[in-house]
């Protein structure tokens, strides 16, 4: 499983994104039949969606990930009501497909943000806050050790055994095949 250093870097991240700038994307089009309560609380409750992902991806714990997980859950459920209580609207029906792609975007991140927190909530690790020394310890270690091994065969000399290795090129970022 790959780690993520940035929450940009994930993929329900990006398409909580999507699905905010699709609302937005609704919102601006001229004669869009919607009061605007209804605009400002569709365009709030997307934005929610991927602020709730990048606050709780911020934070120190699993137990705050989960927290927030659940609120932009929540929130792309609340994308998903507001569409299914308008949808049918008579003055609606010019924007329908918007709408649908908007829902459908909202149902992926759903799934995604689901998926994300059934593979977290019964981890035995906690959160960088809760790693005990050695595992502290342990983590640091093996980082340090990757991160030679990393630089040594990025700089070996062409005329170093290991030099055409494909963990070596890998290193270098050349293509492996």
């Amino acid at each position: 499983m790959p780690k993520y250093q940035r929450f940009e870097d994930l993929p329900v991240w990006q398409e909580a994104a999507r699905l905010y700038n699709r609302v937005l994307d609704l919102l601006e089009e001229p004669d869009v039949p919607f009061s605007s309560g209804f605009r400002n609380q569709l365009d709030r409750a997307a934005l929610s969606v991927s602020n709730n992902i990048a606050e709780g991806f911020e934070r120190v714990t699993t137990n705050e990930l989960l927290a927030f997980l659940a609120i932009a859950r929540g929130s792309s459920g609340e994308v998903r009501s507001m569409i299914a209580v308008v949808k049918d609207r008579p003055k609606v029906k010019g924007c329908l497909r918007q709408l649908q792609q908007i829902r459908e975007i909202a149902e992926s991140c759903a799934r995604q943000l689901s998926g994300w927190t059934h593979s977290i909530e019964d981890s035995p690790v906690q959160g960088k806050r809760h790693l005990i020394g050695s595992q502290r310890d342990a983590r640091h270690a093996a980082e340090a050790a990757r991160d030679f091994k990393l630089n040594f065969l990025r700089n070996l000399k062409a005329g170093h055994p290991l030099y055409h290795s494909s963990e070596a090129r890998a290193a270098r970022g050349e293509a492996v095949d």
